[in-house]
């Protein structure tokens, strides 16, 4: 089996290149630039952008098996992906495993999650196998969501949300990428061990780092307000409103079994990523 992994210059695709590295698994890492690829044993590193169809069917000539990181978010990110998926197609891949997110649906609240349904009914169109791991919000970014106030705010109310660890999402997909026959048409859904309010993030993120964190329960009118000041288009503040919104609806509440259930612990609680990285190499 030869593998492919996608997004080795990022958070999740590096854990996951990283872990396939360790474990002796040789591997192609399809990046935008080489030179900024991880230098790992057994790994060869391809420019393949998204939307370059010819080279990223040149980069999977004889791969079997490929992990697919969501591209960057942009306006065309869903026509980015059906390129990619169909040059996997063309080069004969046999399967594919794609980072969804929770929830994906063509009516979700969060806007972005309406991309990856598109991509995994293309997927689907295309015929071709495929296991799609939807994950939650990751907790490692929930820091990331504080202002410099202290203040953690957004439309959420009291809606609960899941948040998931990005070591856990790189541990399932490993043991996914190892016998991706075992997990073809498969969906898991990929969260943290408990539904956290904001109000309970903020808690959390007061207790580990030391520093007073509040939550502030914007109206969605407040939040897009707040929001101006970074002058970002339009379809990008309605993703970051709608990521709060939907925290709100109740769609990221669910917590799933999934994580404990592939890999035979519990899934990581915010407060142990937020402690320390769990992953060696990083």
């Amino acid at each position: 089996m030869t593998l492919a992994v996608t997004g080795a210059t990022g958070q999740l695709g590096g854990r996951v290149a990283r872990r396939l590295a360790a474990a002796g698994t040789d591997q192609r890492l399809l990046v935008r630039d080489p030179a900024r690829a991880p230098g790992l044993p057994g790994a060869t590193a391809v420019r393949a952008p998204y939307a370059d169809g010819h080279a990223v069917r040149a980069a999977l000539a004889g791969v079997s098996t490929v992990f697919m990181v969501s591209a960057s978010e942009t306006p065309d990110r869903v026509d980015q992906h059906r390129t990619f998926v169909d040059a996997a197609v063309a080069a004969g891949v046999e399967h594919l495993v794609y980072v969804s997110f929770l929830g994906a649906a063509p009516d979700a609240t969060f806007t972005l999650a309406r991309d990856h349904w598109a991509t995994e009914e293309h997927v689907r169109a295309r015929g071709l196998p495929a296991t799609f791991l939807r994950d939650s919000l990751y907790a490692d970014f929930a820091p990331a969501l504080v202002g410099e106030d202290g203040v953690l705010r957004g439309p959420a109310g009291e809606g609960r949300v899941a948040l998931v660890a990005q070591d856990d999402i790189a541990d399932v997909a490993v043991e996914v990428l190892r016998d991706p026959a075992a997990h073809a048409g498969r969906t898991h859904d990929l969260t943290g061990p408990e539904a956290l309010t904001l109000t309970e993030v903020a808690e959390t993120l007061t207790a580990v780092s030391g520093r007073p964190v509040r939550y502030h329960a914007e109206t969605v009118a407040e939040a897009y307000a707040s929001r101006a000041r970074y002058g970002a288009p339009g379809w990008q503040v309605d993703a970051w409103v709608s990521t709060y919104t939907a925290i709100a609806a109740g769609d990221l509440a669910t917590v799933s079994p999934a994580v404990p259930e592939l890999l035979g612990r519990p899934a990581r609680t915010l407060a142990e990523v937020l402690r320390g990285p769990a992953d060696p190499a990083r």
